[in-house]
Formats: structure tokens, sequence, C-alpha cells
């Protein structure tokens, strides 16, 4: 591999960071050379931020770093893709992404509607607010939760069996949901199970 550098007047390529977990785009910063040979040693996303002049490793005054999982570039060999878990909010905003004003209003992208119906199952876990369906299944405890998924595991089974595709959507989605209060109450997360998916793919 060879980063063309030397493509733009001031020596610096685009450099997009992408979350591992919910395949969300974080942030755009811009790499030199150097900031790019200290983010693969290091492995904090480091640019060089224009406004400083200087190498700048997001994170180095907030704490909320960006650990790079793999790096890929593109097919010019002149834009780098981070694909990164953050240790907490991207923006300086305090929200997870820096790409959250949307100019026309078109729903969430699928992979980031699924990762946050899965926060907002850990939010109702850890927060407990009052009048929550959620919550209430984790005061209920275990038991409960999986009785739960038991009785959703059916009405899918039983709704696979019948010819409403709405049902059965219906019926695949409650299951699903449940599923995610299960993981939730077993600490288990979204990404332990996209791991295991990765180690069965020959």
């Amino acid at each position: 591999m060879s980063l063309n550098f030397s493509k733009y007047s001031d020596n610096l390529i685009p450099t997009i960071i992408q979350s591992k977990t919910s395949g969300k785009v974080l942030m755009l910063g811009f790499s030199s050379a150097e900031a790019y040979e200290k983010s693969k040693e290091t492995r904090n996303a480091t640019f060089f931020s224009r406004s400083k002049n200087r190498l700048w490793t997001k994170g180095e005054e907030s704490g909320n770093f960006l650990k790079i999982e793999s790096i890929k570039y593109d097919c010019d060999e002149d834009t780098l893709l981070y694909i990164c878990t953050p240790t907490g909010p991207t923006c300086h905003t305090g929200k997870d992404s820096c790409f959250f004003n949307n100019v026309d209003n078109k729903e969430k992208t699928d992979a980031e509607l699924l990762w946050g119906v899965y926060e907002t199952v850990l939010d109702r876990k850890n927060n407990a607010p009052e009048g929550s369906y959620v919550a209430s299944l984790y005061k209920d405890g275990l038991d409960r939760i999986i009785q739960k998924v038991g009785e959703e595991a059916v009405e899918t089974v039983i709704a696979a069996k019948n010819e409403d595709k709405d049902e059965f959507i219906g019926e695949f989605a409650d299951l699903l949901f449940h599923m995610m209060v299960l993981l939730s109450e077993k600490e288990i997360t979204l990404t332990e199970i996209v791991a295991k998916f990765k180690s069965r793919i020959k």
C-alpha cells in the first residue's frame, strides 16, 4: 500500500471514522503521513489539526478516545477509513456522532435502528424509568424474561405456519426484542453475537 498524501496541496487525506458496533459514521478528520503512522502505532485515531497546527489524538483532552480496530483505504489510495470502538461520545456536543443534522429527514439506517433498540433496552435496564415495560421485566428477574422469550418463540413458530406475513413479521420482531432484553440481562452485547457469526464464516 502507498497512500497518496501528495494528491492534496496540504498533504492531508480525509479520514473517516466508523463505529465497529453500530456501523455509524462518527466523524471526519484529516491525516498527515505522520498522523497515520502514529494512529497505526498507538491504535488511537490521530489526525492533523489545522486549527492547532499539530498532531491531535481524539480524546487527548476529553478522554473519549477512538480505539482503532481495523484500517481500510479506498481504491484511489487517498482516503482512509478507521473502524473504531469509541470510549465515549465522539462529537464535542456530547452526541455519539458528529453527523446528527438531517437535511432531508430520512429515517435511520437499518443497522442504526437495530442498534438503537438495543441501546434503549440498556437504558431501561440501567435507569428503570417509571412505567417502563422493559424495566418491569428486569425487576421481575431472569425467570420472567426467559418466560417471555419462550412465549414469543412459540407465537413466532405458530405464526410461521400461517399465511399471514405481517403476523409473522410482528411476532418475529417481538421475539427479537425480548431476546435483546435477555442478552442485556445476561450482560452479553450485540458485538459478541456478531463476533460469533464472524467466527463461523469460512
